[in-house]
């Protein structure tokens, strides 16, 4: 029963797999229905974990407990919207096929893997089915140059990343003799204090693990493919990308560095810091400089990593749920910044520059202050949602006692600062210049899913205590 999501998504993705194969062109939108429907039964099938004990199962190959709960709630949901922003646009582009909602499914139910994976196996496992989805689906627009070659980049910067964590498991394994967490655990503490000249063979294999997990998360310096991948993707993609993935990768970052390796938890610690700072600074300083909305976006996803690895790098139950929080938000602003991409977008016309928002207000007021919503909450501005979680994040940092957190958190606030330039920006397109911005004529599904996101960023930022107690409750133990 614990695994009941799981079990029952992988029956509904292979039931509407083979459902497809009889289903014409003309009638895709039962495919399209049935992925909806099947995210929305795996939703409701995860509640029944909510405050139910912790379990291990499968002889320690997995795990369901309140992180894996909360997080597949959000994984879920965001991916139920992304499909929403999605529809209309594959259809536009003659991409409308049965594989694309199949393979979301299937990224779907990586994830769930992934965050509930309790040994190295089962976590890449998940991984494994999520990343070979993503690669599939970014190379599905085949009209377009860019997506087969964003596609290859992706691969290879994916297969790079999964051969490093592959290697800083295998060193782990090589000195504790085990892949199940719980093991690795309490065998890494005897090693360390009988055998302490193996504790650089610990070091090095935390190493390789971050850096597997910065490339997932595409934290500078492992950031060089997020660009041309957010950019070459169809939009639709990039949505997916930028989102839900960051959750599920979260819940690997958790199982494999506080509960795997705590014991060497300063050697990581240090790397998790380099990386926060260059990611906040480059991703930041990088977005100031770009007319393309869809790069845009790509550095300022690299600058929100950053601040969420504050929250992870703290290494108190504080600032791990600060993090949680933060990148279920996150996850929420970047599907709304990508469907507000798709909402001026239309057939024959691919919305890519700021330009292209000049003069909204004048022809769609609703369309106009829902974008306004979501730049102003990504640039965490008060009183939406945005706001909430940066400042979570660096009150967990500078309550860590760190040696260096004032200058961590002097950092992050003064390039929130720089951050809010190129975000009030596309705000100026849309309310002060003069343009040729069209009226838009948006589908029912499109216009529900927008209206969604825009009004989550104002009710969630006026209102932001539920979710931020379910996270503290997670690690309150």
């Amino acid at each position: 029963m614990p695994m009941l999501p799981e079990l029952f998504l992988l029956a509904a993705a292979c039931a509407i797999l083979l459902i497809d194969l009889y289903v014409g062109d003309e009638k895709r939108t039962l495919t399209y229905g049935l992925a909806q429907l099947s995210l929305v039964a795996t939703f409701v099938l995860n509640l029944q974990n909510f405050g139910a004990a912790r379990e291990v199962l499968y002889h320690g190959m997995f795990v369901v407990d309140g992180m894996a709960t909360l997080l597949k709630a959000g994984m879920l949901a965001v991916m139920a919207l992304v499909l929403m922003f999605s529809r209309d646009y594959i259809n536009q582009r003659s991409f409308h096929r049965g594989e694309y909602y199949i393979l979301a499914l299937f990224a779907s139910l990586g994830m769930l893997v992934m965050v509930s994976g309790y040994s190295f196996l089962t976590i890449y496992l998940g991984l494994e089915l999520l990343s070979l989805s993503l690669y599939a689906m970014v190379a599905m627009r085949r009209d377009s140059t860019d997506g087969p070659e964003a596609a290859m980049k992706y691969f290879v910067m994916g297969a790079l990343a999964s051969g490093l964590l592959l290697y800083g498991m295998s060193m782990i394994y090589g000195v504790t003799g085990s892949i199940q967490i719980t093991e690795v655990q309490a065998k890494a503490v005897e090693i360390l204090a009988a055998h302490p000249d193996k504790a650089a063979l610990l070091t090095f294999g935390a190493i390789f693990l971050v850096a597997g997990i910065a490339f997932k998360l595409g934290a500078v310096p492992f950031h060089m493919w997020v660009p041309d991948v957010y950019h070459g993707a169809p939009t639709s993609v990039s949505a997916l990308v930028s989102s839900a993935p960051k959750i599920a990768v979260f819940g690997m970052a958790m199982r494999l560095l506080p509960e795997t390796l705590n014991s060497v938890l300063a050697q990581w610690q240090l790397l998790l810091t380099i990386l926060c700072m260059l990611s906040i600074v480059i991703g930041n300083v990088s977005a100031v400089a770009q007319s393309n909305i869809k790069r845009m976006l790509a550095f300022s996803g690299i600058a929100h990593i950053g601040y969420f690895l504050l929250g992870l790098l703290s290494g108190t139950a504080q600032g791990y749920s600060a993090a949680m929080f933060y990148i279920l938000v996150y996850a929420l602003m970047s599907v709304a910044g990508f469907g507000m991409i798709l909402v001026m977008t239309r057939a024959g016309f691919e919305c890519e520059s700021i330009d292209d928002f000049k003069g909204l207000w004048k022809r769609s007021p609703w369309h106009a202050l829902m974008m306004m919503f979501i730049m102003m909450s990504m640039a965490g501005v008060p009183p939406l949602v945005g706001f909430w979680p940066k400042l979570e994040v660096i009150r967990a940092v500078l309550d860590s006692g760190l040696p260096h957190a004032v200058w961590l958190a002097a950092i992050a606030v003064l390039f929130a600062v720089v951050g809010a330039w190129y975000y009030l920006r596309v705000v100026k397109a849309i309310f002060f210049d003069e343009g040729e911005a069209p009226e838009l004529q948006t589908a029912g599904d499109l216009r529900l899913a927008f209206s969604i996101a825009g009004l989550s960023m104002l009710v969630l930022g006026l209102m932001p205590g539920p979710l931020l107690a379910l996270c503290a409750a997670v690690f309150a133990s």
